[in-house]
């Protein structure tokens, strides 16, 4: 045996396998909390099946399952970048795990890109699936995949932006009353089950600025009426992004 074959070599490993283990490891814990997953996978996909197959809702011309399937998406989107992000970010900060991370090798940006990397995992695997739900309920949809992206981009970080700010601002008792509350009552107005023509003018136009109405009008746009690019709600997806990431980074406190 040659000198110095098993001597130790003392650092951090690379950055890129820091970021990729933590974002494993965020991504298990995600999907093995049965609260999490209640709200990123068997809620959207409950919602899908029942609204699809029962006459609850005028959901107008057209098969309801063409209409619902935009919002869904996007209700999954925002369970979990989010309600999930917030939530499980806020507890994170409050038994100080956070603060451990944040003392570690991994740099606070490249735990903040594993978190993210997380998020568009359980994404990925919502959106499969709730894809494939569609299209058994008999769902035909339209448009260029690639608008599809970039709405599904938008939204993500907007929603994360938001998550996050509230994460890293309220208590997490606070949080996780708020972003509940948030997700029912944005579920109700945002445009996912119940079309925004069915609320009175004003309210209606004023319901159109949220986040989660942009995305769900800006999929069904593309997915349902085969819209090139939705403007409109790219727009105001791009401004709820940037406002939200841009004062998460300054208002976030990491302990």
């Amino acid at each position: 045996m040659s000198v110095g074959t098993y001597a130790p070599k003392p650092g951090a490993a690379p950055l890129g396998r820091m970021i990729t283990a933590q974002a494993v490891f965020e991504t298990k814990m995600l999907l093995r909390n049965g609260e999490q997953l209640l709200l990123t996978v068997i809620i959207p996909s409950l919602l899908l099946v029942l609204f699809s197959t029962v006459d609850i809702v005028d959901t107008g011309s057209g098969e309801p399952v063409d209409f619902l399937t935009p919002g869904v998406l996007a209700l999954a989107v925002m369970s979990t970048a989010f309600t999930g992000q917030a939530i499980a970010t806020g507890f994170e900060r409050r038994y100080g795990v956070l603060k451990r991370l944040g003392a570690s090798p991994i740099p606070r940006w490249a735990l903040m890109c594993a978190k993210t990397l997380s998020v568009l995992a359980t994404e990925l695997l919502q959106i499969g699936l709730l894809t494939a739900i569609a299209f058994g309920l008999g769902w035909s949809p339209e448009g260029n995949p690639l608008s599809v992206l970039l709405l599904l981009a938008l939204g993500t970080a907007a929603f994360s932006g938001l998550g996050l700010l509230m994460a890293g601002t309220l208590r997490a008792e606070a949080t996780l009353a708020a972003a509940n509350l948030v997700f029912l009552l944005l579920l109700i107005g945002g445009g996912v089950i119940v079309p925004l023509e069915k609320f009175p003018g004003p309210v209606a136009s004023a319901l159109g600025l949220l986040p989660i109405s942009a995305l769900s009008e800006g999929l069904r746009e593309v997915l349902q009426h085969g819209a090139a690019l939705p403007w409109t709600d790219l727009g105001v997806l791009a401004v709820w992004a940037a406002v939200g990431l841009g004062a998460a980074a300054r208002l976030f406190r990491w302990e």
